[in-house]
């Protein structure tokens, strides 16, 4: 087997990644690729010398410790962006890594890639946090299909069900089961590739990057989530929430946004740790710092549901167009539509927005509704804020304990069996009914200064080639961002 990391992930202009392989392979070739409308080297290293690296038996909380095989200085031409870090060994074998490039200059719009979430997700060399784990090190490879998958519009979770056998069976052999629920290439990518398209000038940074350093949005009009951004910590949303309030744009172009709170440890917080339903052994737990224990943001415990930053919560909304779940239109039925971010889009009250692409599937947010006048509004009941606009709902449901997944673990406890337990005070009948028939919600609403717009769902990335998500995305980033094309 051939394998790779680096550490960090993230650097600026002449800073040094340290890239790890391990590989009983003699020697390889390095590429470094940046990806964006169009994949380009940047630079590439030839003669590398590999050897097998132990894997220590904690691998997954510990991370691999390899040795460095060697030092990869950002060059000052090197663009900002995602850069995958291929590895070919001279027997042809490849694995991938990937770094970050961040900007030597902050320019309008920033796109945080949800690299905490990638780290849950983790089941390289031990377990993830859906497999037993509680502690994640980012120290360590990524498996197969995170980082690059083809079709990923194809092997994406909404389109499980319409896989034939022999295609899932093909491409679940070469490519992790969990590089459908998280991963650069299924939403990141694709939004990468149309900011790109459009002339949307994007600045990029990770998960840690945003925990670890206050300032980091100050420079910025536009923040944006993309895909599945699941696993937030404390810090994370204590700066996005902060700048809102002092006049930021948050775009949550995502869904399951923020579901999870989990803490960086360990040196240079590459440990990712989240105890999600084991809670209870949680070493904060009982103490003053209780309210940093890592499970649900909307628990009890926390005391500051995700809704309170992106107007929605996965406890509200569930899963769509997936197995034990409403598969609906595939989109959104918009209920505002002459609302700015509509413009330019020709829309009734009742219309679909995205439902050949299917834009509503897979892990959606939601809210708590009610009718006035033949219409949704939130109620403001879970911590979304009362000036919170309904643009656009779809049915949405969370899986009991018997609704799970396959390849999930015979200790996995459903979603809305847990929700009726915490936040409704008992797993029953009455409390499942509530939980259970969701609703993603698309919307917005103002903070302070500034503004927040939530698509509640996942795969919005996936309806950009429609031209109508596409306008109506231009619309909701257009006002704050810089879009190159247009000065020209």
């Amino acid at each position: 087997m051939l394998d790779a990391y680096c550490w960090p992930q993230s650097g600026q202009a002449g800073d040094r990644i340290g890239l790890s392989i391990s590989g009983d392979v003699g020697s390889c070739t390095i590429e470094i690729l940046r990806v964006g409308e169009q994949v380009k080297t940047v630079q590439t290293i030839g003669d590398v010398a590999v050897d097998i690296q132990p894997v220590p038996d904690d691998v997954a909380e510990a991370g691999c410790g390899w040795d460095t095989s060697v030092q990869v200085v950002i060059d000052d031409n090197w663009q900002t962006g995602f850069h995958l870090v291929r590895v070919t060994a001279t027997n042809g074998e490849t694995c991938d890594a990937f770094l970050v490039v961040r900007p030597s200059t902050p320019g309008d719009t920033l796109l945080v890639l949800s690299t905490s979430t990638w780290a849950a997700y983790n089941d390289w060399g031990g377990p993830s946090f859906y497999t037993g784990g509680h502690r994640s090190s980012q120290q360590r490879p990524l498996p197969q299909g995170f980082l690059d998958k083809p079709r990923p519009e194809y092997f994406r979770m909404a389109s499980y069900l319409d896989m034939s056998r022999d295609d899932r069976r093909g491409h679940f052999a070469d490519y992790s089961l969990w590089s459908s629920a998280a991963g650069f290439a299924n939403w990141e990518r694709l939004f990468v590739e149309w900011a790109e398209r459009e002339g949307l000038a994007l600045d990029y940074a990770t998960s840690l990057d945003l925990a670890q350093e206050p300032e980091l949005l100050d420079s910025y009009s536009t923040y944006i989530s993309v895909g599945h951004d699941e696993y937030w910590s404390a810090a994370m949303r204590d700066h996005v929430e902060g700048w809102v309030e002092r006049g930021g744009h948050a775009v949550f172009l995502s869904g399951n946004t923020a579901f999870w709170q989990v803490r960086f440890e360990g040196a240079d917080d590459h440990q990712v740790v989240g105890y999600k339903l084991d809670f209870a052994l949680d070493p904060v737990v009982g103490t003053d710092q209780e309210h940093t224990v890592s499970t649900m943001w909307s628990d009890p415990l926390t005391g500051r549901p995700e809704s309170e930053m992106t107007g929605v919560t996965f406890t509200r909304g569930g899963y769509a167009h997936v197995r034990h779940a409403p598969r609906g239109t595939g989109g959104y039925t918009v209920w505002q539509p002459d609302h700015p971010f509509f413009e330019g889009v020709d829309l009734i009250a009742g219309d679909v927005l995205g439902g050949d692409p299917v834009i509503v599937g897979y892990e959606c947010d939601g809210c708590e509704l009610a009718l006035v006048d033949g219409r949704p509004v939130a109620t403001g009941e879970g911590g979304t804020p009362d000036n919170f606009i309904v643009l656009g709902t779809a049915p949405a449901h969370l899986w009991a304990t018997e609704e799970g997944a396959p390849g999930l673990p015979d200790t996995y406890v459903g979603e809305l069996n847990w929700v009726a337990e915490r936040l409704g005070g008992a797993d029953t009948p009455e409390n499942r009914s509530k939980y259970g028939s969701g609703r993603a919600v698309m919307g917005c609403f103002e903070r302070g200064a500034g503004s927040v717009f939530t698509a509640g769902c996942t795969d919005w990335a996936y309806g950009l080639v429609d031209e109508r998500v596409s306008q109506v995305t231009r619309n909701i980033i257009g006002k704050h961002a810089v879009f190159t094309a247009d000065d020209d």
